[in-house]
């Protein structure tokens, strides 16, 4: 999963390992942050892969100076900006369309619905109604147990607690999948989805600006013709 995510933050924007560092944590959440221990050893694997390469080394130091940890200091020193290939795109494409666990694993299926504006949209919603699926059936074991141990007060809260976690998340599944279907539906099945943009170097994609509905509507003035005689 480290692998996958970092070829799918790569995809967005060409990085140093500190940037993808703190990507990774918005990825993973903050509970499951990942070490640089991990992350380097995991670059280097893609590098040997030609999955990613390096675009350039910077020397400057980041903020922080001494009262950084060791570990961000050596990151300093050693400050590479990575890039996916076209090999690693395609990894990514594979490991992204491949997995089989996006509804089983917490984690798997936050990091699949992290990068789903890259799969296609059956695949996207097939993501979603799997761990819909998932939860509904924790709902009922859920239910089981509680009636099991309807004696025990605080047993019975904490059922509680999580049968409110749980309904939350499936109705916000719920919400989801209508969103995909009314996607679905008012695109045609045969229009495609764009997948997101590369960012330029600052960060931001281009956007080509349309039209107001105005701008549409108003009528084009005529052409002036030659002076009269």
């Amino acid at each position: 999963m480290l692998e996958m995510a970092v070829l799918g933050l790569l995809k967005e924007q060409d990085m140093h390992g500190y940037e993808l560092k703190k990507r990774l944590s918005d990825v993973f959440g903050v509970s499951s942050a990942v070490s640089f221990g991990s992350l380097y050893p995991a670059l280097a694997r893609l590098e040997a892969a030609g999955a990613v390469g390096v675009l350039a080394v910077a020397k400057e130091p980041l903020p922080g100076g001494a009262g950084q940890p060791l570990a961000e200091r050596r990151a300093d020193r050693r400050r590479k900006v990575y890039g996916i290939t076209v090999l690693g795109a395609k990894m990514f494409e594979d490991l992204l369309t491949g997995s089989q666990s996006g509804g089983e694993d917490e984690r798997s299926f936050h990091l699949r619905l992290a990068f789903a504006g890259y799969l296609p949209p059956e695949s996207r919603l097939g993501l979603l109604q799997q761990r819909r699926a998932v939860l509904g059936e924790r709902l009922v074991q859920l239910a089981s147990r509680a009636r099991a141990r309807r004696d025990d007060r605080y047993m019975k809260l904490l059922f509680e607690r999580q049968r409110e976690a749980l309904s939350g998340d499936v109705s916000w599944l719920d919400h989801l999948i209508e969103e995909e279907r009314v996607g679905r539906t008012a695109a045609g099945p045969s229009s495609p989805v764009p997948a997101p943009g590369r960012p330029t170097a600052r960060g931001r994609s281009r956007l080509v600006p349309l039209a107001s509905a105005s701008q549409l509507q108003r009528p084009v003035p005529p052409v002036p013709g030659p002076p009269a005689q």
